[in-house]
């Protein structure tokens, strides 16, 4: 693969960086092979995936971090982003879960300033921890690392739960706390994702993009030219395939399996995107090699 093989590398080329979510390891391989630079694990995702759970706080750090493993081996070497929700508790807990990350072979940690239990980003009724609390828990993780390759993403809430203003203010003192990435979340339109550009220049920014969310949904050259790094689209492949489930299974419960011409791969290349043809072929090789 001719891409840069780490977030590092990413971030110092010019150009915005499109990190699609994946939300377990098939859709994390997926997202590779369909060459993505940078895999975004969701925590959104995570709970209604794996879980069958709203994501409002109800996902453990240990299970959070079983999912990061799996999907960082699903989508290598592409860089994994990993959700860490608001660290599950406070700076000890935070530089705890960011050496787990790390461990588990994600690139790059996010850690936001919501309370316990949190709520997605794009949810009513968020609330967030006091200033010096939530820095204190970027300051943590960015001190908890074994290398500074591996990158400490920050994210505010307080648009929502304060002003932009007071986003602005938390996002200069995570950067003087040790953050690598700022993650101002939704802004509400073109001029305060603007602001937050002009406000942050020089620095790696993220814009969320999620279907039927409070920021306007913008491209990623649209959002390269405001001044933003990475462009995440975090539940439009967990929202395109929650459909398709409905449809299958409601389509199956009829009794008639799936229509002629109904859009599917075939079981052969589902095998083959899963790797099942290298998997084979490399074991028919060490057994070669054993016998002779």
């Amino acid at each position: 693969m001719s891409m840069p093989q780490s977030l590092d590398q990413l971030l110092a080329r010019p150009g915005i960086v499109v990190a699609p979510g994946a939300y377990d390891a098939l859709s994390a391989k997926l997202a590779a092979k369909a060459g993505a630079q940078v895999v975004y694990m969701t925590g959104f995702g995570v709970s209604g995936a794996s879980f069958g759970l709203p994501d409002i706080g109800l996902v453990s750090a240990a299970e959070m971090t079983e999912r990061v493993r799996a999907i960082a081996g699903a989508c290598f070497p592409v860089p994994l982003i990993a959700d860490g929700d608001n660290g599950h508790g406070g700076p000890l807990n935070a530089a705890r879960l960011t050496h787990a990350y790390e461990a588990a072979h994600a690139q790059c940690i996010q850690i936001e300033d919501q309370v316990s239990p949190k709520r997605c980003g794009h949810m009513e009724g968020k609330e967030v921890v006091p200033l010096a609390e939530a820095a204190a828990k970027i300051r943590a993780a960015a001190e908890a690392r074994a290398s500074r390759g591996f990158k400490i993403m920050a994210r505010t809430d307080a648009r929502a739960t304060h002003d932009l203003d007071e986003a602005l203010r938390r996002g200069e003192a995570f950067l003087k706390a040790g953050a690598d990435i700022l993650f101002v979340e939704a802004p509400r339109d073109e001029a305060e994702l603007q602001k937050v550009a002009a406000t942050f220049k020089g620095v790696p920014l993220v814009a969320n993009i999620v279907e039927d969310g409070k920021t306007p949904y913008l491209g990623a050259k649209a959002l390269e030219e405001l001044g933003y790094k990475i462009a995440l689209f975090p539940v439009s492949a967990l929202l395109a395939v929650t459909a398709r489930l409905e449809g299958v299974y409601a389509t199956l419960l009829k009794g008639e399996g799936l229509a002629e011409g109904e859009p599917r791969v075939t079981f052969q290349r589902y095998n083959e995107l899963i790797g099942l043809p290298e998997m084979l072929a490399d074991a028919a090789a060490i057994t070669k090699k054993t016998e002779s």
